[in-house]
């Protein structure tokens, strides 16, 4: 069952933070064409900088729901706990310092889990839009 569940919220993560990914493409070809009058560096700064807020926008927006679940679940009982350890199981830092129940540690691994697979992702855009921009802005 937590298999089960950890999966369905990978999921729903990993589906918002594609959606976010999609849509920060789609602003940043109508910025694009906006920001003429800045210089190259200038231009790539900002479309890079808009870049990487969505995507720590959408890194967030994952966390919190990874801390709200474990809440929902009654696994950590405080709303400042669970972010702390959502956030340190999702960027698979794992402190230790908190340790859910037996019932909950293949849940929280999923979390772990999460987090690689976007942080993934999140590189390979941002991988691939500074080599789309780079030639073109500075170049």
């Amino acid at each position: 069952m937590q298999i089960f569940l950890g999966s369905i919220v990978l999921g729903v993560c990993s589906l918002i933070h594609i959606l976010i990914l999609v849509w920060s493409t789609s602003l940043i070809k109508i910025l694009h064409p906006r920001l003429t009058h800045y210089s190259p560096r200038i231009r790539l700064g900002l479309l890079l900088g808009k870049a990487f807020g969505f995507v720590v926008m959408s890194h967030s927006i994952q966390v919190w729901i990874w801390a709200l679940s474990f809440m929902a679940f009654s696994a950590i009982p405080t709303l400042g706990n669970a972010v702390y350890f959502s956030l340190v199981t999702y960027t698979a830092l794992g402190y230790g310092d908190i340790i859910l129940d037996e019932g909950f540690r293949i849940y929280a691994a999923m979390g772990a889990v999460t987090g690689l697979l976007n942080f993934g992702l999140s590189t390979a855009f941002l991988v691939g839009l500074f080599g789309r921009l780079l030639p073109r802005e500075v170049a």
